[in-house]
């Protein structure tokens, strides 16, 4: 990284970034917390808190995917010198329509979530659990529905530290209450699994109070006035947020999805081959927080330079945050080709589960190249608003490509297991083939001024 330019950049993206991968690991630290809690409950309460979480994570990324156009928003409209008062009554009547959201996704997960238990036919036991479960942590979806709109607008002021803020509280009030109201703790009846989804619930509500309290008293939030009085104009702010929104929503749900549906396959290979699925895809999650949140952070500095119609620097910006993404991916990769052995050992010492984690952890360092290429590319689109051609891109890659590819490998070819991840690379690698290359021909000036692309 010689050029000037894109050193300093470089060092500007890596600020912003690095409290957001702390922020992305207190996330992932809620769900591992509540996977040992539940686990000492034994194996049904185990299994009825992995039912309800995968439920309800197939609507937080909609939702959560939806809300993230907030980031390019507020980033293009500060890059623009756009009044404060005018952004923060986008950001009052955003804020109301993700109660709305929020409401919406609170009756979905009520009603379905008796339905959904009968048709998965988990047994008495695991499906009662599973009920209780969805039912009570639907009442979560308005406090993080509001939550995703506090961190994507501050994020998109570069106020990264705001949501690390919020993670720990929230990571911590989470642990704290999974204990007390799981095994009934300080004279509270023991709620089991459903105890895991309340302490969830009570956690984003608590999450949403730091945000409100930051919000009052953060120079740069507070100037929004976003608590003033009167009731917010929603219509003009939610076509925006949607317009945006939707196809980004539908970008990271087409690439959860496909590892959601694929370990699922997996299980047609036998317990050792799900393990080893497990562990390896865990492995190459919590590297992947890296890449997205650098992808995050691309997001608001391209966003400020395509608001302020520097389309130069959105170049340099998004390039920037490219090379970062291709050079920790090949310190990822190295890392989990050259000790795969010491890396799988920390999960499991079972040798028929380690031989084949082993394995796929190779396979998982290939895809990481391509993985964080498409997650930084995608972040420096969604900084110039570029939602819908990416969009395609995604899904094309990893849902008429990527999974057919996956299919057939796994199950018409020798290859087997390994023929899933086989499809990861081809889907990821065609992902990151078109959204780079989207970017790096499209971010230039625009004859006669910058217009950016819709």
């Amino acid at each position: 990284m010689r050029h000037p330019g894109l050193r300093t950049e470089a060092r500007a993206n890596l600020r912003l970034a690095l409290p957001i991968i702390a922020t992305q690991f207190t996330f992932m630290g809620m769900g591992t917390v509540d996977t040992l809690m539940a686990g000492r409950l034994g194996g049904e309460a185990l299994a009825a808190v992995a039912v309800g979480t995968n439920v309800w994570f197939l609507m937080f990324i909609v939702f959560s995917g939806v809300l993230m156009a907030c980031s390019p928003i507020i980033a293009q409209r500060i890059g623009a010198g756009r009044d404060p008062a005018e952004t923060g009554s986008f950001v009052r009547g955003t804020a109301g329509f993700a109660l709305l959201l929020g409401l919406t996704w609170t009756l979905a997960m009520q009603l379905a979530a008796a339905p959904i238990v009968r048709l998965l036919d988990l047994g008495a036991a695991v499906s009662g659990y599973a009920t209780d479960y969805m039912r009570a942590i639907a009442w979560g979806a308005v406090p993080f529905c509001l939550c995703f709109v506090a961190r994507n607008v501050a994020e998109g002021h570069g106020l990264t530290r705001v949501a690390l803020a919020a993670g720990v509280v929230g990571f911590c009030v989470n642990a704290g209450l999974d204990y007390v109201l799981m095994y009934g703790k300080l004279g509270l009846p023991a709620l089991g699994p459903a105890g895991c989804a309340w302490a969830t619930v009570f956690s984003g509500l608590t999450m949403a109070a730091i945000y409100g309290t930051l919000y009052l008293h953060l120079p740069q939030l507070r100037g929004l006035q976003v608590f003033r009085r009167g009731w917010p104009q929603m219509r003009g702010e939610a076509a925006e947020v949607l317009r945006l929104g939707l196809p980004i929503a539908a970008i990271v749900a087409a690439e959860s999805w496909m590892f959601n549906i694929c370990a699922l396959l997996m299980a047609r290979f036998g317990a050792d081959a799900v393990a080893a699925h497990q562990i390896a895809i865990n492995v190459a999650a919590m590297a992947f927080m890296v890449p997205l949140s650098i992808g995050f952070a691309t997001t608001v500095r391209v966003g400020l330079a395509a608001g302020a119609s520097d389309m130069d620097s959105a170049r340099l910006r998004g390039q920037a945050g490219l090379l970062l993404g291709v050079g920790f991916s090949v310190l990822s990769a190295s890392v989990m080709a050259l000790i795969p052995a010491a890396i799988i050992g920390l999960y499991t010492e079972a040798p028929g589960v380690a031989d084949v984690a082993v394995r796929f952890l190779y396979l998982a360092a290939l895809f990481q190249i391509f993985d964080c290429i498409q997650a930084t590319a995608n972040g420096a689109l969604r900084g110039l608003k570029d939602t819908r051609v990416p969009m395609l891109i995604t899904v094309a890659a990893y849902w008429i490509v990527g999974m057919p590819v996956a299919v057939w490998l796994a199950f018409n070819t020798d290859l087997g297991p390994p023929g899933i991840w086989w499809g990861f690379i081809v889907a990821l690698a065609l992902a990151a083939a078109g959204l780079a290359t989207r970017f790096l021909r499209h971010a230039r000036p625009a004859a006669g001024g910058s217009e950016l692309m819709s």
